[in-house]
């Protein structure tokens, strides 16, 4: 089984799809996909996302999808930021991002 299989079999049984009907959930995008990875899943899968995608689209997906989320997802934001990403200065990044994101809006 691919990885990307497997991401979505596991997020499959964390009800992550459950808008989806059962025969389309194999076609979902990649922005979904990487997504919903990144918000349901532990470390381990999180990590498998960067052996099948660049590290440049999977911050794309993190910035336009999670970042905006600003409050709900702060925690979440920061472990990302400074482990995933490398950002030094987790905090004041993520408040930038989340006022340009709303800005550009």
């Amino acid at each position: 089984m691919s990885i990307k299989e497997e991401l979505i079999q596991k997020l499959k049984a964390e009800n992550c799809f459950w808008s989806y009907q059962a025969d389309s959930v194999k076609d979902v995008p990649d922005d979904i996909l990487i997504e919903k990875t990144l918000i349901h899943l532990d470390m381990p899968e999180i990590l498998q996302l960067f052996s099948i995608y660049p590290k440049k689209k999977i911050k794309q997906v993190w910035l336009h999808h999670l970042v905006p989320q600003g409050k709900y997802l702060w925690a979440l934001n920061r472990l990302f930021a400074r482990f995933l990403f490398d950002i030094k200065n987790p905090d004041s990044y993520l408040k930038a991002m989340e006022t340009r994101y709303l800005n550009s809006l």
